[in-house]
């Protein structure tokens, strides 16, 4: 409990709110009782289509969970780490960079490249198979930056879509220059890592905490000669030399993600499957992709008028499968339950607090039970935030804040970034709409893995 409150900010975990670092509001041992009776009623039986959250397509879970490993890598941290966030080393650099995908790049992690196309720049891309796998090792292992993102077949897939969002952007950049020279594949990584920030910045984000944050958070104002230039507004994100990912993003607020999970989904035309089964006969990963599992991505983002499967809704409830994960046994297979004391292990402060310091409404204690009164776990807080306030369609203004914040912070830190470097800038690739600010992940897949984008 005496432990440093993130003295260096230098590429760490930290905190938003420093005022709450003594302030935890559970101890994970002491209120384990709690924490089980909250997570047994957030158990979710069937998916009904009224859990359906119609403003977000299937497909941006999975986004999520791919942006969070592109900012995240850290594979020392335990939950018996308690209270001390400067213990909790964040290998991943904290920038939109896309390096789960890249690595280290061609000369530091030349397995990753493929030697035959445009002198070794450009991304592998399944060597032995169907060109719709992530390249493997003759053993099954993927060959990527992040073995995390092979953990599910829906993850994965999208890793197979920016490696060939890369070769994509390569092969324009070439034909352009004529020649292949290190300048051209930093021209494409570059175009590549824009585009995903745009993205990620516009269309995930934007769902994701509702029109009005959004728009208070990320401003495009015309200057003096004329140019539109974005800017960010941030309240509670600051850093001192390098940016830094808050505890209480982390464990608490981007783990919205696990309420919009499906216990099924279908993948394609064909295909429609439990996301973890008993038996096996899923779309779980570490394994070469089966012969027909490829995605039909139409089934996950807006790409025809017959539209995808939705999420779930922001809210209280997760799907069963995710309370007997494969692996675990006991309390270890709830996630539910790993979650709620994570958060005490790293002594979160309670949703309430939180708010209060925000200065934003809070929640009443009946809206919040069976956790004790006044002290609601902060992961647990946001999750009903988002369904006591806007029906679960997206988070409220405590984990809204959190979310876009963090991810805006980042961006604006981030000296390689287009809202760095030029913040005037727009897409280049080609929308549905017409208007490249209106560019979305369904146009990112459109020039990415044009096989994929209509419904089969």
């Amino acid at each position: 409990m005496n432990t440093p409150r993130q003295v260096s900010y230098d590429g760490r975990f930290g905190r938003l709110f420093q005022p709450l670092a003594d302030q935890s509001a559970h101890d994970p041992e002491a209120d384990l009782a709690e924490f089980r009776a909250i997570a047994e009623a957030m158990q979710e039986s069937g998916n009904s289509p009224s859990g359906d959250n119609a403003r977000m397509p299937a497909g941006y879970t999975y986004l999520g969970q791919f942006v969070d490993h592109d900012i995240t890598f850290d594979p020392t941290s335990f939950l018996q780490r308690r209270n001390d966030e400067e213990g909790l080393i964040n290998f991943r650099t904290p920038r939109f960079d896309l390096d789960s995908v890249y690595g280290s790049g061609p000369a530091d992690e030349p397995f990753q490249y493929d030697r035959t196309r445009h002198d070794g720049f450009a991304l592998l891309l399944n060597p032995v198979g169907a060109g719709f796998d992530l390249p493997r090792n003759n053993q099954g292992s993927a060959l990527i930056g992040d073995p995390r993102n092979d953990e599910n077949g829906i993850v994965s897939q999208l890793h197979v879509a920016f490696i060939a969002l890369h070769n994509a952007v390569l092969d324009r950049a070439v034909q352009a220059a004529g020649q292949t020279t290190g300048e051209v594949f930093k021209e494409a990584q570059r175009e590549a890592q824009w585009h995903y920030q745009w993205v990620v910045a516009h269309d995930f984000l934007r769902r994701l905490i509702g029109d009005e944050l959004h728009d208070a958070l990320l401003r495009a104002d015309e200057g003096a000669d004329g140019v539109v230039r974005e800017a960010v507004r941030l309240r509670h994100y600051r850093h001192k030399v390098n940016p830094y990912l808050p505890v209480e993003f982390s464990v608490a607020a981007y783990r919205f993600g696990h309420s919009q999970v499906r216990d099924e989904y279908s993948i394609n035309g064909t295909f429609h499957r439990r996301l973890f089964d008993p038996g096996g006969d899923d779309f779980r990963g570490f394994q070469p992709l089966r012969p027909g599992w490829h995605a039909s991505w139409p089934f996950f983002f807006d790409l025809d008028e017959q539209g995808p499967e939705a999420s779930r809704r922001i809210d209280s409830k997760l799907p069963a499968t995710l309370f007997s994960l494969q692996g675990g046994a006991g309390d270890d297979a709830n996630l539910a339950l790993r979650n709620l004391r994570r958060g005490a292990a790293l002594g979160l402060p309670s949703g309430q607090a939180v708010a209060g310091a925000m200065a934003v409404e809070r929640l009443d204690d009946a809206d919040l039970q069976p956790a004790a009164p006044g002290k609601a776990p902060l992961w647990f807080y946001i999750l009903k935030e988002a369904e006591v306030m806007h029906g679960g369609a997206h988070l409220g203004p405590v984990g809204g804040r959190i979310v876009g914040e963090t991810l805006l912070g980042l961006l604006r830190a981030d000296p390689q970034s287009y809202l760095s470097l030029q913040p005037e800038w727009e897409p280049t690739l080609s929308t549905t709409t017409g208007d490249p600010r209106l560019f979305s992940m369904a146009d990112l897949l459109a020039t990415a893995v044009p096989a994929q984008v209509a419904r089969f």
